[in-house]
């Protein structure tokens, strides 16, 4: 027939992919000649330069390196006990409904504590993609928090708080709002508390930060805070330097305050079951010369040391610092279902010391726990 080209003929027709280019690349999105046209002009430049970037930027096998408020967090959060000391005595109990989604209450009972209130009923729902946690104590303060992952990378996290006046404190409500941005390589984060416009202008807290992985192991960053209390009064600003430095087994931390303040953290693991680190607080008053009559500038600084011991079934954790307060965490499961903590603490310079007692008790149902078994847990972000 006319028209028709015999199977030789075709073989001899040229391909329309270049020498070593599979249709498979074009489609795939591979960064090639033929995936993108070419102008030959001046964006032909800045792509080949972007692309080139990329390609070398993918060659380190940088990975994510958190975020600049939790550039300490092995010292801070893991290490140390100063979120998780208390006083007095303490019962809780917990139960979960649902693994996936994940449900959880709690009925919290304390006495003898002047920070804790007498009851407090915790509830939390959670998916892959949603979490939803409210809190309401005896004295009618109440906090929630609601996360939601919009994107594999982006994440919008709201936190809500509303405490009464008392005696101790005048009372109020802080509402605060939070993106978050993971990248393979770096975070950015930008947050605000209060923010305001029915004054007329621009209020409240605003927090902006970055940290980017450089190498493998450091990673470097910067954060700035822009705040406005009221209407009336002038707005403050302050940079922040941070860095971190992960070793084989130890990682160092650093932020400098452009104001005048610098903060160091270092921890390291010497077995796979000690853990220790060390917090270096430096606070620098009257660099800027406005407190010259005052003395000149001060120089105040706090040092903590910190280790925690992990036993087959139980943590121990003690820190002392250079103010004179020495505190420790012991945290022992009795049984599945049960866990009793011990916090102590005792400071030489006020001459004062906290005792605390804390059960904790895990009511699940025998079908929860089957079920834990053969469903992969919701993973919230927190």
């Amino acid at each position: 027939m006319a028209g028709v080209l015999p199977p030789a003929a075709e073989a001899k027709q040229p391909s329309p992919f270049p020498v070593g280019v599979s249709p498979l690349d074009v489609v795939l999105g591979s960064k090639t000649e033929l995936s993108r046209p070419r102008t030959n002009g001046f964006l032909d430049a800045v792509l080949d330069t972007y692309y080139s970037f990329q390609d070398r930027r993918a060659a380190l096998g940088l990975s994510n390196p958190g975020t600049v408020d939790q550039i300490a967090k092995e010292v801070q959060r893991d290490v140390f006990l100063t979120n998780q000391t208390f006083s007095g005595l303490r019962a809780e109990l917990n139960k979960s409904f649902s693994i996936y989604p994940l449900f959880q209450i709690s009925h919290a009972f304390s006495s003898g504590s002047q920070m804790l209130s007498p009851y407090t009923f915790l509830a939390l729902y959670g998916t892959d993609n949603i979490l939803c946690q409210a809190q309401l104590d005896s004295d009618a303060s109440f906090s929630a928090r609601f996360n939601t992952r919009l994107a594999q990378a982006l994440t919008f996290k709201t936190a809500l708080q509303i405490q009464p006046p008392s005696g101790m404190s005048p009372g109020g409500t802080q509402l605060s709002l939070e993106q978050d941005y993971t990248g393979a390589d770096f975070t950015a984060q930008l947050k605000s508390i209060n923010p305001s416009i029915l004054d007329g202008t621009l209020t409240g807290m605003f927090i902006g930060s970055y940290l980017q992985s450089v190498t493998p192991r450091l990673s470097l960053g910067l954060e700035g805070v822009w705040q406005k209390p009221d209407a009336l009064g002038g707005p403050d600003a302050a940079i922040s330097y941070a860095a971190r430095y992960k070793g084989d087994d130890w990682i160092a931390s650093a932020q400098l305050l452009t104001q005048g303040g610098l903060q160091g953290s270092y921890w390291r693991r010497l077995t796979d079951k000690v853990e220790t680190g060390v917090d270096v607080n430096l606070q620098f008053a009257g660099l800027s010369g406005a407190n010259a009559m005052m003395g000149g500038m001060r120089k105040e600084g706090t040092a903590t040391f910190g280790a925690k011991y992990e036993f087959s079934r139980s943590i121990f954790r003690a820190q002392v610092d250079s103010q004179g307060k020495i505190g420790c965490l012991w945290d022992k499961v009795v049984a599945p279902p049960v866990r009793v903590t011990f916090a102590g603490e005792m400071d030489h310079v006020k001459n004062s010391a906290k005792l605390g007692l804390a059960v904790s008790i895990e009511g699940s149902p025998e079908e929860l726990m089957e079920q834990q078994e053969r469903t992969i847990p919701a993973s919230p972000p927190f």
